[in-house]
């Protein structure tokens, strides 16, 4: 018997043990167009708006998704048979719910930037928010600000009314809301990223001075774009997981989304027409975000990315199976205790040594089954390099943040041919560079555009090749080729 498409009109036909809709989703209005609508958008913002739904408010507070890659058409291919809902799974080692979010109000695909440019422009959207990774800020490694020799920054001078890249979506709806006499929208970053907020004002408002000065004093003076930092382990769902999930609740949903039970967002409380309720599920406002900003990135994402690489060349496969390594336990503790926690600032109102030992029990949640190979390709390498910066800066040592790095790049060098290994768009040259000398790393070290000035920093340079030829020795098994 095959079973029902999840979409509205199989809502009343769910199982007793997923967690259905208080409202009815007909009713949702747009105020929200989100840019990159992926399995981390849609466990973390998503289910925090359909929280305040099923409390009876936020109904003028529906989600457009925008997907720009190439790669974002599955997610229009999976949500819109099934009217943008999708079942959300909490779970850890000890337990599980399952509940149906129906926030998202529709999902539109690559190629449609015209449509994407006119959902801004609807009289109820306040806020266009952003889930779109660092490559997709079009940043310069070194300077952290909008790189204008960026292809996609390019193109979009030379046609500014029919942009592409994330930025240039960004200054062409500001130019039609000033235009039209409307007001100015809040730009939400939810990016792992040191400053999102700032990063991303910069970013808008250098490619708009490039374009026209006026639309740049106009950004700068009515639009908002508050910092934030986001946190949940949401990892990449595979088609084993679909179809154990239909098998397990009897009903077919094309992109479930697992994750784990814990979830913090914490915004600085600065928007330009407006905001849902969030504090009234959870969401943490505050005047500065930057602490619990450095917090996660320098303690989880950091710790996540070494033990990813680090785990990777040991021979793990998944996280939690290299958390639970006693070995890779204790480098990751030594990590943070030694390296990373000594860079955040010293009144930051949390327990730290709670926080990250409550960081090695997520890491070791086994029902996530979230793979070493996820955060080896979409994590960015700047989560180690800005904590190395500061631990030179302060003349102290680096060694476990330089054997991470050591590893991230010997990871390049000794996966198989067709494999994935890494969302970067100078991904192949930094395999191909990564491959020419191994397991010597100066090749990738020498880019700039990656290292910056690390790259011709000689303690920094030494450190990654010492530790380099350390982990050939260590591990004997990465001279051949292996596929994820």
């Amino acid at each position: 018997m095959t079973a029902p498409r999840l979409s509205r009109a199989t809502l009343d036909r769910l199982p007793r043990d997923i967690a259905g809709l208080t409202y009815d989703p007909r009713a949702i209005t747009p105020g929200i167009v989100h840019i990159g609508p992926g399995a981390f958008h849609r466990a973390h913002m998503a289910r925090y708006v359909h929280a305040l739904m099923n409390r009876g408010q936020a109904m003028d507070w529906g989600i457009v998704g925008v997907g720009l890659m190439p790669g974002d058409a599955r997610v229009c291919e999976a949500l819109g048979p099934q009217d943008g809902l999708y079942t959300l799974i909490e779970r850890d080692d000890d337990r599980a719910s399952a509940q149906v979010v129906g926030s998202i109000t529709d999902i539109l695909g690559p190629g449609a930037v015209d449509r994407v440019l006119d959902r801004i422009q609807a009289p109820g959207v306040r806020i266009v928010s952003l889930t779109v990774s660092e490559t997709g800020y079009c940043l310069d490694a070194e300077t952290r600000r909008l790189d204008f020799s960026h292809p996609a920054i390019v193109a979009d001078l030379a046609t500014p009314r029919a942009p592409t890249s994330p930025i240039g979506i960004l200054v062409e709806a500001c130019r039609r809301r000033r235009d039209a006499g409307r007001p100015a929208f809040t730009a939400l970053s939810c990016d792992n990223l040191p400053g999102n907020g700032r990063l991303l004002r910069n970013a808008v408002l250098a490619l708009a001075g490039r374009i026209d000065a006026g639309l740049a004093e106009w950004i700068g003076t009515h639009a908002r774009f508050p910092g934030t930092m986001v946190d949940r382990i949401t990892p990449v769902t595979r088609p084993a997981d679909v179809a154990a999930f239909e098998a397990a609740y009897g009903i077919a949903d094309r992109w479930p989304i697992f994750c784990e039970p814990f979830t913090q967002w914490v915004i600085e409380d600065d928007f330009a027409d407006g905001r849902p309720d969030w504090e009234a599920v959870g969401v943490q406002f505050t005047a500065d975000v930057e602490p619990f900003e450095q917090m996660k990135l320098r303690l989880l994402n950091a710790s996540h990315l070494a033990l990813a690489s680090v785990g990777w060349l040991a021979g793990h496969r998944m996280v939690a199976e290299a958390m639970r390594d006693p070995r890779l336990e204790r480098y990751i503790r030594a990590l943070m205790r030694r390296e990373t926690a000594p860079t955040l600032p010293a009144a930051l109102p949390v327990d730290l040594q709670a926080y990250q030992d409550r960081l090695v029990k997520r890491f070791s949640n086994r029902t996530l089954e979230d793979t070493l190979e996820r955060i080896n390709t979409d994590a960015s390498l700047n989560l180690l390099l800005d904590p190395i910066r500061d631990r030179l800066e302060q003349g102290r040592p680096f060694n476990r943040l330089a054997i991470a790095v050591a590893a991230w790049i010997r990871r390049l060098a000794t996966i198989g041919d067709g494999a994935l290994v890494l969302r970067h768009p100078l991904a192949d040259d930094l395999r191909a560079r990564a491959r020419s000398r191994a397991p010597d790393p100066g090749p990738v070290l020498a880019m700039t555009d990656i290292f910056g000035s690390l790259s011709g920093n000689p303690v920094f340079v030494a450190a990654v090749r010492r530790w380099s030829s350390a982990l050939d020795r260590a591990c004997p098994g990465i001279q051949g080729s292996r596929s994820a």
